[in-house]
């Protein structure tokens, strides 16, 4: 989970964020950011530790040179020989889009009732869509999407076989979703547009946890004869946060189907694991 509160340094109190990784067989991974947790106070670049603990009875500890850290009760506590230099408390962080409500003039996609608007489309548990390979069977052009998704706890696992799946825009550009929880953020991992940009901040958060992309897509454009004369270009809000702003798209992504001129659908990858999405729709420009 995530922690976020001050320490006492040298140079006085500081601000930290702490997230916390489960790597399973009682194995803890702890990134600390320094400023506050990602997307609130720390950025891409300022000072990050990385810790590497285990289950001891109740707690978990994790121990460094300078400074010990346990975990218990929803609070992080850190100190240097014995001296307590503070105490981080757990958060819960939700997209302030979580939820959002689709304007009138939307295609709503996916509410939960069925899946009638999607090719091979799946519920999971009554009310969820799997990311089982389905598509629209509606295509877009220029448009904004929402779009929810939940990813799995799979301590055990790691990298790309970790909560994997794929939100292809017009069935052409990958937006990856991926458990990076606590990771760098790479354009393989959650919020990466893959081969072509990583995340401006990694936004993701915790398995389990509900997660919004807000997607804002302007088509490639192209001539008479097929040519293709100006690249699309997307802005994403991940979690809220703007993670690519404006990005050029100067090709398509591996996966689905090649870039072309007219509309598409949107499509949702099944790559082996358990990831779930919920209120999806599309607003059109």
């Amino acid at each position: 989970g995530e922690y976020s509160g001050t320490i006492k340094t040298s140079d006085g109190e500081e601000t930290w964020g702490a997230q916390v990784v489960a790597l399973g067989d009682g194995k803890f991974e702890l990134v600390g950011f320094k400023g506050g947790l990602p997307g609130a106070g720390w950025s891409r670049g300022d000072e990050m530790k990385k810790y590497s603990g285990a289950l001891d009875g109740e707690k978990a500890v994790f121990k460094s040179d300078e400074s010990t850290v346990e975990i218990s009760g929803g609070k992080l506590h850190v100190s240097h020989e014995g001296t307590m230099l503070g105490a981080l408390d757990k958060v819960e962080r939700k997209s302030p889009t979580l939820g959002a409500e689709p304007p009138k003039s939307a295609i709503v996609l996916f509410d939960g009732s069925s899946v009638d608007h999607w090719n091979n489309g799946k519920l999971v548990e009554g009310k969820w869509l799997g990311a089982t390979n389905c598509e629209t069977k509606q295509k877009f052009g220029d448009h904004t999407l929402h779009i929810e998704f939940r990813t799995p706890y799979m301590p055990a696992a790691r990298g790309q076989g970790r909560g994997n799946s794929g939100v292809y825009v017009q069935s052409r550009y990958e937006v990856q979703v991926l458990d990076s929880f606590g990771l760098e953020g790479k354009d393989n991992e959650c919020g990466g547009i893959y081969s072509i940009n990583r995340p401006i901040v990694n936004m993701c958060l915790p398995p389990l946890a509900w997660q919004t992309y807000d997607i804002d897509f302007t088509a490639a454009r192209y001539d008479e004869s097929g040519k293709k004369v100006k690249n699309g270009r997307i802005t994403i809000k991940h979690n809220g946060v703007v993670i690519h702003d404006d990005q050029e798209l100067a090709h398509g992504t591996p996966g689905r189907r090649a870039e072309g001129p007219g509309p598409d659908a949107l499509f949702l990858q099944d790559h082996g694991n358990p990831v779930v999405f919920r209120n999806v729709w599309v607003v059109e420009k």
